[in-house]
């Protein structure tokens, strides 16, 4: 096999046509360099799409009151309810694996009516009342200051967190912000930190105007009494929102004298259950990937197996010779073989190199834009498994090329062979 006479005799075969063998070879080198492109090109949407999850705990769920929709123990069909503190402590009590049960109060948007003053100018701005969890549940990072603590929920303090889009409309460009004050609904709030939303998208703008305040000062504040407007619950590490949803649902609406057959009653989205249904369709889309690649990789094998063929058939004679020489059928057929994987492999190979190289100028291109612009597609890379995958296939497809044109070379009589014009 790796004797220079035989080397020598596959290149004087693949060169005898040279035009012949680069279309043949084209095949594979276009099927690999689809399937390497394919896969990192769903690996790029992938991380595209996984950026907009970046710094949210996955494993959560919202979860608000809505109007009933069914009558139970003597109280009408349609009614409201809200939520209420003491349901916080009963869930973190009745299901220990909850990691974060974050009550959370909300007043205004950013496209209602002005409810932020500061000085002269005045703007609209969604306030929430949290707890100081929701940062480990929320992409944001604090650029300035501090977040919410526990000693200002325990002392009901008037502080403010804010964001970057509310110090673009209330103060201008080098004032310092920290330690300043602003009116919430003609209550003066201090600024303690700034944070910036690492949420992209197609509302990333938004998100950098919100305004957070302790969750009991909300309360307060506003006269929301111990009205609780949605909640915010994490899951431990180990357990799945998704199957503590019917627990906690089912507690909530016990909490309320809701019908537990009432679907309507408690608004949720889970976040963790959406998370692997994103999940799934990408596994499916790389399932996908190695399918047409695949399907473009044997198409290429084949042309390389008929080629294989034809040039078995124009060596006839010297096979025939050989075998007159005392040529075993092993030696014939490796022989043939090795042509076949030899070919696949080197055009194989360049295959992965080329996608390789267009991956990087792609990665390259993505890296030159400015952030936030490139948010569906981000880092399109291929596994080195994936690559190692590859040369097995390659491996075995030289080996599927060659097989038949091997077993018709070893099948040619050396007399008949000779008798061949």
């Amino acid at each position: 096999m790796f004797k220079k006479d035989n080397w020598d005799e596959i290149l004087q075969a693949l060169t005898a046509n040279v035009f012949r063998t680069v279309l043949t070879a084209f095949g594979v080198f276009w099927g690999i360099f689809i399937l390497v492109i394919l896969l990192a090109a769903g690996k790029g949407l992938e991380n595209g799409v996984k950026q907009g999850f970046d710094g949210i705990a996955t494993n959560t769920m919202f979860m608000w009151s809505q109007s009933t929709s069914k009558a139970y123990k003597g109280l009408p069909k349609v009614r409201r309810f809200d939520f209420r503190n003491s349901d916080v402590q009963a869930l973190k009590e009745a299901l220990p694996d909850l990691l974060y049960v974050s009550p959370r109060n909300q007043l205004g948007d950013f496209n209602g009516t002005n409810n932020v003053v500061r000085g002269t100018e005045t703007a609209a701005f969604t306030i929430y009342g949290d707890y100081p969890e929701l940062i480990k549940q929320e992409p944001m990072d604090i650029i300035k200051g501090r977040f919410l603590n526990q000693q200002d929920i325990l002392e009901k303090r008037k502080i403010a967190v804010i964001g970057k889009g509310v110090i673009a409309q209330l103060y201008g460009k080098e004032e310092e912000v920290v330690g300043t004050y602003i009116k919430i609904n003609g209550i003066n709030f201090m600024v303690v930190g700034v944070y910036k939303s690492k949420q992209q998208g197609g509302n990333a703008e938004e998100q950098q105007k919100n305004i957070f305040i302790p969750f009991t000062t909300f309360q307060q504040a506003f006269n929301y009494g111990d009205k609780v407007g949605w909640m915010a619950l994490t899951a431990k590490d180990g357990s799945s929102i998704t199957e503590l949803k019917p627990k906690i649902l089912e507690l909530i609406k016990a909490l309320h004298s809701v019908n537990p057959a009432d679907e309507r009653a408690v608004g949720n989205f889970d976040l963790y259950e959406q998370y692997n249904k994103v999940q799934s369709l990408f596994n499916i889309l790389q399932i996908i990937a190695y399918f047409v690649g695949t399907l473009v990789l044997i198409s290429g094998v084949i042309g390389i197996s008929n080629i294989m063929l034809i040039v078995v058939k124009e060596r006839t004679k010297e096979i025939g010779i050989r075998r007159a020489l005392g040529a075993t059928p092993a030696a014939i057929r490796g022989q043939i073989l090795s042509e076949s994987i030899f070919l696949t492999i080197i055009s194989g190979m360049l295959g992965i190199a080329v996608a390789t190289g267009v991956i990087a100028l792609l990665n390259m291109f993505l890296a030159s834009m400015p952030p936030g612009k490139n948010t569906m597609f981000a880092n399109p890379s291929v596994d080195l498994r994936v690559v190692f995958v590859a040369l097995l296939i390659l491996v075995g497809s030289g080996l599927l090329a060659g097989f038949i044109p091997a077993q018709t070379a070893i099948s040619v009589k050396p007399v008949d062979a000779l008798r061949t014009e």
